[in-house]
């Protein structure tokens, strides 16, 4: 049987993990000495909860080898093949630990750890497409073959409403430039190829929003994607971007799905952006 795994960097629809049977490993949260189970121990609103009462940002940590050996084991049967696929690994040790977890499991399992190069949503849309190739009747050679062919086709494109959790982080080296500003400014991050780098620095909201449907644009012009926005704490702004970004692009499908804990950790609350995934 095919099992398909990623991790708590992805975002999934509510659906999606029943409908396609998709398995997520949690990613551990770390307030103080506390640990925590992202989406097991810990939601969203409750992480937020923990960071407006603390005024302290989480650290955040990629499940283990063990960890991943444990998950494997709890998910599959002897004889399972699994794809496990997983965010950026320029960004986390997350697809590290699965490749060792491979190695251990060979004899039980056969476990193909992807590395994404991507974040959030596109690697749900990901594990969707897997399953659904799938239930096409590819094999498992022609699921790895699609799926290490298209992550260099995703883009996500995010603005951030507030510097602060990025200042408190300090885990997103890329937005030093950013911090290091005395301005208001509202930068604007893309995720390619698996690099987090800030593109640009606007000076409002308005305009933060209004760009990055231009970036957007600008690269699939009018080539048929999947339309996915994704938000931490802010549905309003995510809802009014998908709306305008209806608009602009040549979409088969649209969705809205919060942002995850690990990565609105270091981005903050107001971080909305938008997430292409090319439809071949």
């Amino acid at each position: 049987m095919l099992r398909i795994v990623t991790d708590g960097a992805a975002d999934l629809l509510p659906a999606w993990k029943t409908e396609y049977g998709i398995e997520m490993i949690p990613v551990n949260i770390l307030f103080g000495e506390k640990s925590y189970l992202q989406g097991v121990e810990l939601d969203n609103e409750g992480f937020y909860k923990l960071v407006d009462e603390s005024k302290r940002v989480p650290k955040t940590s990629q499940p283990s080898p063990h960890q991943f050996v444990d998950f494997y084991r709890k998910i599959a049967k002897k004889g399972d093949t699994i794809i496990s696929i997983h965010v950026t690994a320029k960004l986390s040790g997350t697809y590290a630990s699965a490749v060792s977890a491979a190695e251990e499991l060979k004899d039980e399992f056969k476990v193909i750890p992807i590395d994404s190069a991507c974040g959030s949503l596109g690697i749900g849309l990901m594990c969707r497409e897997a399953r659904k190739l799938e239930r096409a009747g590819k094999s498992v050679d022609e699921i790895v073959k699609y799926l290490e062919d298209i992550k260099y086709k995703v883009r996500v494109i995010l603005t951030l409403d507030t510097l602060e959790y990025a200042k408190m982080s300090g885990r997103v080296k890329t937005l030093q430039a950013a911090l290091a500003s005395v301005l208001n400014v509202k930068p604007i991050a893309v995720l390619r190829n698996g690099d987090l780098s800030m593109a640009e620095r606007v000076r409002t909201r308005k305009a933060s929003l209004e760009r990055v449907i231009e970036m957007a644009k600008e690269e699939y012009g009018n080539q048929p994607v999947y339309l996915a926005v994704v938000h931490a704490r802010d549905l309003n702004s995510g809802q009014s971007l998908l709306e305008d970004a209806k608009k602009h692009f040549n979409h088969k499908e649209t969705m809205i799905s919060d942002l995850s804990i690990s990565i609105a950790a270091n981005l903050g609350p107001g971080t909305v952006g938008l997430i292409l995934y090319p439809i071949e």
